[in-house]
């Protein structure tokens, strides 16, 4: 499993049986790996703060990007697609990590949307092989 599938695994694991699926399996979405420049806005002290980002993989339910700075843990945000202006309301899923290029952030969208990131996902049923 390579650093990127580590990071965008199903975030509930809790049942045996979400346990024993593999994490392509697991999914509810297929996910893209794109760097798409975005823009994080968040409320901090009464005041709103624009930070700049950009995803590493989207899917219709959010995206994984990376961020010079760490949000918590249920943060919630709007994501702003520079591409295209539209935003979407979001929440941080879980703790960010640390990496090379700064903090990964998972984030969620409030609701599925798969017209969000303007691109066209590959259908549920297509798998890579190592043909």
């Amino acid at each position: 499993m390579n650093r990127v599938d580590e990071l965008m695994s199903a975030k509930d694991q809790g049942s045996r049986a979400a346990a024993e699926i593999p994490g392509e399996e697991r999914r509810r979405s297929q996910r893209v790996i794109i760097q798409v420049p975005v823009t994080l806005v968040i409320m901090e002290e009464g005041k709103t703060v624009n930070i700049s980002a950009h995803t590493v993989a989207v899917n219709i339910h959010g995206a994984m990007m990376v961020c010079a700075r760490t949000l918590e843990a249920g943060t919630r945000l709007q994501v702003v697609n520079e591409r295209t202006r539209q935003r979407i309301d979001s929440r941080v899923t879980r703790v960010p990590r640390d990496s090379a290029e700064g903090f990964l952030i998972p984030v969620e969208f409030t609701s599925p949307s798969p017209d969000f990131w303007q691109i066209t996902f590959p259908p549920s049923t297509w798998k890579m092989t190592d043909s």
